[in-house]
């Protein structure tokens, strides 16, 4: 009888810890415009190696090349810049004002803006997004009001959502964001149901759904990549790998699949991987997966490659987690810098009218933030009616609401 050691448990390993050496040896990244752009409606099977690949645009001298190249023009891709360095300053200033009591909680897109400011360029109105928390761009690149955003944030009177979320978990049905949820993960299997609904009552819209790398391991993720393939749902199923959950790294979520985007081969999806940080490749991969939605194609899977600059959320210290020094050596670098560049090696911008641009947002993200905490901070202020909590739950309030409220005196 052949005798057996011990069963072993694997349990994955960051490559580095802190106060080591950080070491992105693990991302491998083609050369820009080495992967091919297949057609919209390439059979999956054909395509799998995009599972495993990185589609990318820009190379280190900030130019364009390649199949997936020459989508925008300068001035839309100058546009695109403005929204990215409107939502860094937006950043900034919301962190600035957790840190002085103004709110209870922030979570900066530091790193990641070229994501959901370069999808939402690619999306027709009425399509509708079911976000995480880290997509505060498509808001930012459709227009949404910052003085809505900012009174969210501070949860005062004139809080969209009448102080019935958390800080930063937006929702405006007009900008095509769905309601953000606290749980993990739930909005993965909303966004395939939208769009299964959309398809049944015969519309044209499409819907987005939005996940980071550690939640993929929730089971609502597998439920709705079931649902999508089976139905040829018109979604978008995005997926941020920003290598870090909370103070976890990716490969505990991502297992033995080597790629995230590598999940939706088992379920005959087609599945790539772009640079999350190339706002170029970003925008194209982005409507080769809409277009395929929107022409009854099915599904599309996008792993974005990115890097979360900075903490997890206001609660959160990296450092007890990931070398101090991990940010700067991320290879794919920052997407602002990178699409600056580009515009300068095109001619179409300068360093002089970055620093401009820079003061110009500077200026109008603080007249949105003077305006905001006109109607109250966290602390100070006008504040939400206890009467909302009891507003727009029910189409018909159930008497024992209605006798709540009357106690309550609202």
């Amino acid at each position: 009888m052949t005798a057996y050691g011990p069963l072993t448990l694997h349990v994955p390993e960051p490559a580095v810890r802190p106060g080591g050496t950080p070491d992105f040896s693990n991302v491998k990244i083609p050369k820009a415009g080495a992967v091919p752009r297949p057609e919209v409606d390439v059979d999956p099977e054909s395509i799998r190696d995009l599972a495993f690949s990185i589609i990318r645009v820009l190379n280190r001298a900030g130019e364009a090349v390649g199949p997936w190249s020459g989508l925008l023009s300068d001035e839309e891709l100058i546009e695109g810049m403005r929204h990215m360095m409107t939502l860094r300053t937006f950043d900034a200033r919301m962190l600035i004002a957790q840190r002085q009591g103004k709110t209870s909680f922030y979570m900066q897109h530091l790193g990641e803006e070229a994501i959901s400011c370069a999808f939402r360029k690619a999306l027709s109105p009425g399509d509708m997004n079911f976000p995480t928390y880290r997509q505060a761009g498509l808001l930012i690149a459709g227009g949404y009001s910052m003085v809505d955003m900012m009174c969210q944030v501070y949860s005062n009177s004139r809080d969209p959502l009448k102080g019935r979320q958390l800080p930063v978990m937006y929702s405006s049905k007009e900008h095509g964001f769905f309601t953000i949820s606290g749980n993990l993960a739930t909005q993965y299997v909303q966004a395939v149901g939208w769009a299964m609904a959309s398809a049944i009552s015969k519309d044209s819209k499409i819907a987005a759904a939005w996940i980071g790398d550690g939640s993929t391991a929730e089971s609502d993720f597998h439920a709705a990549l079931v649902f999508a393939s089976t139905y040829k749902a018109p979604v978008v199923l995005n997926i941020v790998n920003n290598q870090w959950a909370i103070s976890t790294f990716q490969g505990i979520a991502r297992g033995g699949s080597g790629t995230f985007a590598a999940r939706g081969l088992g379920f005959g999806i087609p599945s790539l991987r772009v640079d999350g940080n190339d706002y170029l490749a970003v925008y194209a991969v982005a409507k080769w997966a809409i277009e395929r939605a929107r022409r009854n194609l099915g599904p599309t899977l996008v792993e974005y490659v990115t890097y979360r600059a900075g903490a997890h959320s206001t609660s959160d210290d990296p450092s007890a987690y990931r070398p101090k020094t991990e940010s700067d050596a991320w290879p794919l670098g920052d997407p602002i810098i990178r699409l600056k560049n580009h515009l300068i090696a095109r001619g179409a911008w300068s360093e002089e009218r970055h620093k401009q641009a820079e003061a110009e947002i500077l200026d109008t993200v603080i007249a949105a933030q003077k305006e905001a905490e006109s109607y109250g901070t966290l602390h100070a202020g006008g504040k939400p009616s206890a009467r909302d909590m009891f507003d727009g739950v029910y189409a018909e309030m159930p008497p024992h609401l209605r006798r709540q409220r009357q106690q309550a005196g609202v």
